[in-house]
């Protein structure tokens, strides 16, 4: 072992250049995985928070309405409302029916909007009421809509799909967009991982096949090279983790978090996940690269 421990030393002070080429290669690669793998956990995120929560919304009448379903200048009368509850608890395609008040509403626009001055101008009269729906089938939701677009009281009923659709499909794009960049990098990074190890497995040939002439294994041969590639993977894959950290407090923590808190975001735990992502491609991209490279040396 401490042979095998003083030749892996030696190859990376002999290579050192191509060592930290490899290890910033990486860094980088890495860093662009693990952050598509936290795009895609904070794209999933978001789609269960507004998928669970609501399909379709249907609006209220307020006094600003307009609308051949509301009165000018009134709000939705309470039998309307009941009515419209009356609706939507019977459909046969609704799952569950929430009502959100003036008053809720203009709780949750005073939390969103609590550092905007556009708060001072608004008041909880000017919120409008809601039910929200959601369905026992999401694909199944126009028998729904025309149930009760057309009852007194309704100004708009909306399926929010056609909103947050094309926003997370948007959020794909840019998320696999990341993903495939990186493993771009990832393999220029395993290339240089191959072309390093055969470098220094030719300087040293002569060596190897006296080694294999004398009976040493291939894993006793191979050994020293594996721990030089996995030692400078590990170095870069460290460096990867702690921007995927850094990320984490100062970006998403100190900056997204106050900015946007209706928005739900990513934690400690999905930033865990992609760190063991990133280890673990790090790992694979030493090995498989060093066991190709010195194939051609272990045969006598």
């Amino acid at each position: 072992m401490r042979h095998t421990l003083r030749e892996a030393w030696s190859g990376l002070r002999r290579n050192l250049t191509m060592t930290l080429a490899v290890i910033i290669t990486m860094w980088v690669s890495l860093t662009l995985f693990g952050g598509g793998l936290l795009g895609a956990q904070q794209v999933e995120l978001l789609k269960g928070r507004w998928y669970d929560k609501i399909e379709i919304s249907v609006f209220l009448c307020v006094p600003e309405s307009k609308g051949a379903n509301c009165e000018p200048g009134q709000n939705a009368t309470d039998a309307q409302r009941q009515a419209i509850r009356a609706a939507l608890e019977t459909n046969p395609e609704v799952a569950t029916v929430y009502y959100e008040s003036k008053a809720e509403v203009w709780e949750d626009f005073q939390r969103v909007y609590q550092n905007s001055p556009v708060l001072a101008d608004m008041t909880a009269d000017m919120m409008q009421d809601n039910f929200r729906v959601k369905l026992k089938n999401p694909e199944q939701y126009e028998g729904v809509v025309s149930a009760v677009a057309g009852l007194p009281g309704v100004q708009a009923v909306q399926d929010l799909r056609q909103y947050l659709n094309p926003l997370f499909e948007w959020l794909n794009v840019a998320k696999w967009t990341t993903i495939g960049l990186s493993l771009l990098l990832l393999l220029a990074a395993a290339l240089q991982i191959a072309t390093t190890i055969r470098m220094a497995a030719f300087s040293r040939r002569r060596e190897l096949g006296i080694m294999r002439l004398v009976g040493a294994s291939n894993w006793y041969i191979m050994l020293p090279f594996l721990l030089e590639s996995l030692v400078a993977a590990l170095i870069g894959a460290l460096l990867a983790c702690a921007s995927l950290a850094a990320l984490q407090k100062f970006l998403i923590i100190d900056r997204a978090q106050p900015s946007l808190k209706s928005v739900e975001w990513i934690g400690w735990p999905q930033v865990g996940l992609a760190m063991l992502g990133v280890i673990a491609v790090g790992v694979v991209l030493s090995v498989v690269p060093t066991l190709i490279a010195t194939r051609k040396y272990l045969r006598v």
